[in-house]
């Protein structure tokens, strides 16, 4: 019984890390933002490292935007599949935390509840300062 147990736990747990890596993959691939996120620098952080004058951060700029632009042509005919696989992730993911609350105590859920909560105030925090509300 206790074995049956640490099994479905390992398989609840992996459906949750792969929904999460795709999440977490589909929205890198498919971020309108070229940097800002996790540890990659943000442009600012950039041009303060490099000490750019004003005209070499408008070119800097430009060149960035120019990237985007390119990178968002490049995943633009992948990108329904990918809105599709995020919102299957969503729902894995939903799926295998309501799974695992059911084995938790009460304040083991209650925890891992606030946990979700504060991953997705983080992200949403992120797509705010990153400027993902136009994102095509």
């Amino acid at each position: 019984m206790q074995r049956s147990k640490t099994v479905a736990l390992l398989v609840v747990l992996a459906a949750l890390i792969a929904g999460a890596a795709l999440g977490f993959t589909a929205d890198r691939l498919m971020s309108r933002r070229g940097h800002g996120r996790g540890d990659r620098p943000s442009r600012d952080a950039i041009a303060r490292e490099l000490n750019l004058t004003t005209a070499q951060r408008a070119q800097f700029d430009s060149i960035m935007n120019s990237r985007r632009a390119q990178m968002r042509e490049v995943f633009k005919p992948i990108r329904p599949q990918m809105d599709s696989l995020q919102k299957v992730a969503k729902v894995i993911g939903d799926s295998t935390h309501e799974q695992l609350k059911r084995i938790l105590t009460p304040e083991q859920g209650a925890k891992l509840d606030q946990m979700r909560d504060r991953n997705r105030k983080r992200e949403e925090s992120r797509r705010h300062n990153d400027g993902e509300k136009g994102r095509p």
